[in-house]
């Protein structure tokens, strides 16, 4: 069968449908638009049975509803699980976009609306995908479901409870996820490994109220100095975390692991030109590439308090706040984590000074041995499609249901993205280079196939 003649075929009604789903604002971040989460989660259902899906199903949830969708008639094949989510991310700010980002517009090969890369542009490959081999040969080389939800970017709070009281319906040999992007153009990569993540907040409080710096100034406890000097106690100075006990469940990178990080051949040079930096920082005896994919982190996302108006106002702040979080490999505990990081915080405050510490959000890392068959077949359908063999990356980011998946289903996930890292994911002027528009297709078929 020439898919690549079928898909160029119907490429302009593939586009016309995609941008029909992209026009809805499916929000999950904002309550008002809760009637488009449903719009879109209806829309995805019909494309699904359109394709010929034999059983299509949309879950209520306590939050947005799952989709559900099964063709099971290839006996003996393995069966592959379908993930993506419908819902995206707020628009803000809006003056920043060129067009409308509900509005979908194709400017220079690139289709431009919020939701374009992530997820709905790689999720709808996917259902195109299936329908082709469909209609082309009238059975799928595998069994096929899909799981499609509208939370992912608020954490998928609803998901895992709805994994474990459907663990058998969604039972697959594998979990197909394209919500990562390539290395660059023409350069595919396989995603085995994401962080976890852990989140802290941090008060400090000394006196009760703010002191005249003149009067109080060299005898009383400050609490912008305090907590100056309790953050500067978390690394040592070769740049790791100096909390006892921090990098406990974190392996040793191994030479294989080292390679397959410098075959990216990533250039550390021109990042610092383009940041406009005289040198990169972080912790010793790694590369940029290993520190971001491989290596935990604790970082101050936020640090306030005191004075912070125009002019100068001579004054001892009562207290001081700062935001932390860690990004955890391998593992690393979330919980266990933010515990130590809880003692350290309180056995290295100054004299005077009180702590009060507020836990957030935290997800387990994820990681898969690359040698997983299941990986090395979309390593080969990468390269048949692109003309390149994809490298095995780790990312620095965090997808925590991509591990509870994994987990909860004892299935490999397979990571196949088809998005670009400079797409604005999240930010004004979201896009999809059709490039991989047209290649993503092909290449989800050939992987199926080869299954």
């Amino acid at each position: 069968m020439n898919y690549e003649t079928y898909f160029q075929n119907h490429r302009e009604q593939h586009l016309e449908e995609l941008k029909e789903l992209l026009r809805i604002p499916s929000i999950s971040a904002l309550s008002e638009h809760k009637s488009d989460i449903t719009q879109a989660a209806n829309w995805i259902a019909d494309k699904l049975r359109q394709a010929g899906m034999d059983k299509v199903e949309v879950h209520p949830t306590t939050g947005n509803p799952v989709i559900y969708a099964e063709h099971l008639q290839a006996p003996g094949c393995p069966t592959v699980l379908v993930y993506g989510h419908y819902d995206v991310q707020p628009v803000d700010p809006l003056h920043l976009w060129e067009t409308p980002p509900f509005e979908p517009t194709i400017r220079d090969g690139k289709l431009y609306a919020r939701g374009a890369t992530d997820d709905k542009g790689q999720l709808f490959l996917h259902i195109k995908a299936v329908e082709a081999i469909l209609k082309e040969e009238q059975k799928l080389p595998v069994n096929i479901k899909f799981c499609i939800e509208g939370e992912e970017e608020i954490s998928s709070p609803s998901l895992p409870a709805f994994l474990e009281s459907h663990a058998e319906m969604l039972a697959a040999d594998a979990i197909l996820i394209s919500d990562t992007s390539l290395l660059e153009p023409g350069k595919p990569a396989i995603c085995t490994g994401l962080r976890g993540l852990c989140e802290l907040e941090i008060s400090v409080h000394t006196a009760n109220t703010d002191l005249h710096s003149g009067t109080f100034g060299g005898g009383v406890p400050n609490a912008l100095h305090a907590l100056v000097s309790l953050l500067t106690s978390l690394h040592d100075e070769q740049g790791r975390v100096a909390v006892e006990g921090f990098y406990e469940g974190v392996h040793d990178l191994t030479p294989e692991m080292r390679e397959e990080f410098a075959k990216q051949k990533f250039n550390e040079d021109k990042l610092k030109t383009s940041l406009r930096l005289d040198s990169l920082y972080g912790e010793e005896g790694f590369s940029f590439v290993e520190r971001t994919g491989a290596r935990p982190t604790l970082e101050l996302n936020g640090v306030y308090g005191g004075f912070q108006g125009e002019g100068s106002k001579t004054v001892i702040p009562k207290e001081a706040h700062a935001k932390i979080t860690c990004r955890l490999v391998g593992q690393q505990d979330p919980q266990a984590t933010l515990d130590k990081v809880e003692r350290h915080l309180h056995a290295n405050i100054q004299s005077g000074a009180k702590i009060t510490v507020v836990k957030g959000e935290s997800a387990r890392a994820f990681t898969i041995d690359p040698s997983d068959p299941m990986l090395q077949k979309a390593a080969d359908a990468y390269e048949r499609i692109y003309g390149t063999r994809a490298l095995f990356t780790q990312d620095g980011g965090s997808i925590p249901i991509v591990e509870t998946l994994s987990r909860v289903l004892s299935a490999p996930a397979v990571m196949m993205g088809f998005g670009l890292p400079d797409e604005n994911l999240h930010a004004p002027n979201e896009h999809f280079n059709l490039e991989n528009f047209d290649k993503g297709m092909l290449t989800i078929v050939e992987y199926l196939k080869s299954l």
